[in-house]
């Protein structure tokens, strides 16, 4: 009874990180063009360009915008901040979008019956070394802001708490990978007694 639901749970949540490795990729296609929109507010820059394409006024040309967004590619490397701000969401992205899939594959071994299988082991390490690279290259980017600026002021910005939400991510990644190896080896040495 309790290992079906656990196979609902876990089904629903493979759907969700389905469509959030989805939207990723997705994102991962339109950082330039929401750096290069408003470098202030990256949400509204993207929503501006999806509008203008999903619901164009009597002015506006749909392939116009889709033209912007594959040349904001190349417009991003003409400014420094926007070059940093544009690499580190990209390098965050990628890292995040390897998160997501090793979580599907550890979703994979529960719908399949074998939790304690040893490849769950190996995901959740590759997800720690991902939230390492992600905490370091926040790091790097606070580090570049403060000489940028010439300021301390980076040191208050996201990026910054960034840094040790990543690390303590990628710490609690290692212990689970550590516990599922252990759990896969007691698995397979109480199946070789039976």
């Amino acid at each position: 009874m309790q290992g079906a639901s656990v196979q609902k749970i876990a089904r629903v949540l493979k759907v969700l990180v389905s469509i959030t490795f989805v939207c990723n990729l997705i994102a991962l296609y339109l950082v330039p063009v929401a750096v290069m929109s408003n470098s202030h507010n990256l949400l509204g820059g993207i929503q501006s360009y999806l509008g203008g394409i999903f619901f164009p006024g009597e002015d506006d040309i749909v392939m116009a915008g889709i033209c912007a967004s594959v040349l904001s590619w190349i417009w991003v490397w003409k400014n420094a901040y926007d070059l940093m701000l544009a690499l580190f969401l990209l390098f965050s992205g990628c890292c995040t979008a390897v998160v997501l899939w090793q979580g599907r594959r550890v979703l994979d071994t529960i719908l399949r019956g074998e939790p304690f299988a040893a490849e769950n082991a190996v995901s959740l390490r590759r997800a720690a070394v991902c939230a390492f690279l992600i905490s370091g290259a926040a790091l790097v980017r606070v580090i570049w802001s403060v000489c940028y600026y010439q300021s301390a002021r980076p040191l208050t910005s996201y990026n910054a708490l960034f840094v040790p939400i990543f690390a303590m991510a990628g710490l609690l990644c290692l212990i689970m990978s550590a516990l599922f190896r252990q759990a896969a080896e007691m698995k397979a040495e109480n199946d070789l007694t039976i």
